[in-house]
C-alpha cells in the first residue's frame, strides 16, 4: 500500500480508502462477510475509512466502531458526514442553510456520531451535501469552529453535490475546509478545471468518490442489468443513464492494458493523479478488497494511455435521477 498527505492535516493516508456506504443494515453472515472485508484491507494497509449517519441512520458508523475495537493499537483514519436536516440529497440553491445544516444540528449530529464511532475526535467530519451559496454564512462557521476547538472534531470537510464540482469553491476559500469529497474518475474529469488546481494551492486533501461510476466502470454493466427493489441503483440507472452508461465503458475496452481488468484501470487512472489524496470504492466482498488494494503499487498508468483516457472525458448535468 503507498500512502499520501492528506493535505495540510499532514495525516500520511492509504491511497486506496474504504468506502463505508452499503454496509448498513445486513445482520448474520452477511455482517461476517463485511467484517473480514474490513479487516482484510486493514491487513493490506488500508487506513482511511469513509462513513456517515446516513448509511442506516448510524448503524455503519458502528461497524466502523466495532472494527476499530478490533484493531486497537493501529492508526485508522475516520471520516463520516453530517445528514442534511432536511434530508435531501443534493442540496439546492434554493435551500437555506438553517434548514439543512443549522448550528444546533451540526453539534448534535456530531454527538451522535462521536457516540457511534465510540471515538472522542472524529479525524474528518463531513457535510454531507453542501451549496456554495452558504460559504458567508457565520452560523456554521462558528459551529465548527467550536467543535474543533473543544477536541471533537480534527478537521472540516465537504462533499460536494454530484456533477458540480464548482459548487464549493468559495467555501474552501475560507480557509476552514480541510478535506473535499468529490466524484472523480475516467468519466467525471471536470474537478481537474477548478477544484483541483484550487486544493492543490490551499492545501486542502482531496478524496475521489465512485471511482467506478457506480458500477460502470466494473464493466459488468448491461443494457439489460436490472436491480432489486429498493436498490439505489434501480432509481439512478433508468434507460436513459443505463444505455448511454454501457455505451461509454464498451468504448474504453479496447484501452485496457493486458492483464488488467477494467476497475484496476479506473482505480490506477485516479492514482496516477497526485493532486488526489485517496479514493474510497466501495467493497463488501474480499475479493474486491484483493482486488483493490492491488492496485496501490505506486505504478500510474502509461502517459500515452493517460492521454487515450483524458478523451473519454464525459461532462455531465445533474438530473433528476442523478441525486
Amino acid at each position: 500500500m503507498e500512502y499520501r498527505k492528506f493535505g495540510r492535516t499532514g495525516w500520511q493516508v492509504s491511497e486506496i480508502g474504504y468506502g463505508m456506504w452499503g454496509m448498513a443494515g445486513w445482520t448474520g453472515s452477511e455482517e461476517e462477510e463485511v467484517n473480514q472485508a474490513l479487516d482484510r484491507a486493514i491487513e493490506l494497509g488500508c487506513n482511511f475509512f469513509d462513513t456517515a449517519w446516513a448509511y442506516g441512520d448510524g448503524l455503519s458508523e458502528e461497524i466502523l466502531n466495532k472494527t476499530i475495537r478490533r484493531h486497537a493499537g493501529k492508526r485508522l483514519y475516520v471520516a463520516t458526514k453530517i445528514p442534511p436536516k432536511n434530508r435531501k440529497w443534493p442540496s439546492r440553491p434554493e435551500y437555506n442553510i438553517s434548514d439543512v445544516f443549522p448550528a444546533d444540528y451540526i453539534v448534535e449530529y456530531t454527538e451522535k456520531s462521536l457516540k457511534n464511532l465510540g471515538v472522542e475526535t472524529i479525524d474528518l467530519q463531513q457535510f454531507h451535501v453542501w451549496n456554495d451559496s452558504w460559504s458567508d454564512q457565520d452560523e456554521w462557521k462558528e459551529a465548527i469552529t467550536k467543535l474543533q476547538k473543544d477536541g471533537k472534531v480534527r478537521a472540516w470537510g465537504i462533499s460536494v453535490n454530484r456533477w458540480e464540482p464548482d459548487n464549493s469553491l468559495e467555501t474552501l476559500k475560507t480557509g476552514l475546509i480541510d478535506g473535499v469529497q468529490v466524484i472523480y474518475n475516467i468519466f467525471d474529469q471536470n474537478p481537474e478545471d477548478n477544484l483541483l488546481p484550487l486544493c492543490k494551492k490551499l492545501d486542502i486533501g482531496v478524496i475521489a468518490r465512485v471511482p467506478f461510476d457506480e458500477g460502470t466502470l466494473t464493466g459488468t454493466l448491461t443494457k439489460e442489468t436490472t436491480f432489486p427493489a429498493g436498490d439505489w441503483r434501480a432509481s439512478y440507472f433508468v434507460p436513459e443513464n443505463l444505455n448511454s452508461s454501457v455505451d461509454h465503458a464498451e468504448a474504453l475496452r479496447p484501452l485496457i492494458p493486458q492483464g488488467m481488468t477494467m476497475p484496476e484501470m479506473a482505480l490506477r487512472f485516479i492514482l496516477s493523479n497526485p493532486d488526489i489524496a485517496t479514493t474510497i470504492p466501495g467493497m463488501r466482498k474480499l475479493r474486491n478488497v484483493n482486488a483493490n488494494m492491488a492496485a496501490s503499487d505506486g505504478n500510474a498508468l502509461s502517459a500515452s494511455l493517460l492521454q487515450e483516457l483524458k478523451k473519454h472525458r464525459w461532462d455531465r448535468t445533474p438530473t433528476g435521477w442523478s441525486q
